[in-house]
């Protein structure tokens, strides 16, 4: 993709990912749930039913630790692929699972629908009005009091000023993976802004797997 045409859509990482789920290459270091997200999961399991949205589930790591942990379980990606990989792998373990292929941007659900979302380095891919999108939308089927979980990049992140900026804190740097499409690097008062409908109760800058993968996590609850 070119940076023209970054330019004109912004929201296209789903076509980098599409080709990484077709390989078992791609997918083997996506496999594993994050630790966060798995003790977040323990602990909603003990309040009683939970109807959980995965969005942007990829292959599904997170949304198979839902339904294993009794969840009423959805999920949602862009990614053909990264579907019926999942959609193999519930079967497997004979899981029920309700899979969706929609944008981030337009969640094919009611209002006020689930007790827990989470979007798991998934919602930073576009400009900032994709961003603030997604999080309207992700408010939009929460219930009041709902949990959202989370990753954004953080500025402290090394690819940050890297390659060409296709909006204010938008950059994409060519090559030939997801860092080909935009993505969106905020500060922690620019995160807490674009949540502002939401109460956070957690918020650390942490490192992925590289160095300099400095990644925002958090967990808010949506305001009544």
């Amino acid at each position: 993709m070119s940076v023209t045409q970054a330019m004109e859509k912004t929201d296209t990482a789903h076509l980098a990912w599409d080709k990484r789920w077709q390989t078992e290459e791609g997918r083997a270091d996506w496999l594993r749930p994050a630790e966060d997200v798995s003790a977040l999961i323990g602990r909603l399991a003990q309040n009683g039913p939970v109807k959980a949205l995965d969005l942007g589930c990829g292959v599904g790591r997170h949304a198979l630790a839902f339904a294993r942990a009794g969840f009423d379980t959805h999920a949602m990606d862009l990614s053909n692929a990264g579907l019926q990989e999942l959609q193999e792998s519930a079967r497997a373990e004979d899981l029920k699972i309700a899979t969706h292929l929609a944008p981030m941007t337009e969640l094919p659900f009611e209002d006020d629908v689930f007790d827990y979302v989470l979007s798991f380095n998934v919602i930073y891919h576009g400009d900032p009005e994709i961003v603030r999108t997604c999080v309207s939308e992700i408010a939009r089927v929460l219930k009041p009091g709902g949990l959202y979980q989370g990753t954004m990049l953080s500025k402290r992140n090394t690819n940050f000023g890297i390659g060409t900026e296709v909006a204010p804190d938008t950059w994409v740097r060519e090559g030939d993976d997801d860092k080909d499409h935009p993505h969106y690097y905020c500060s922690a008062r620019e995160l807490v802004d674009l949540f502002g409908r939401f109460e956070l109760s957690y918020l650390e800058d942490k490192v992925h797997s590289k160095p300099g993968s400095w990644h925002w996590h958090l967990i808010a609850e949506l305001n009544g």
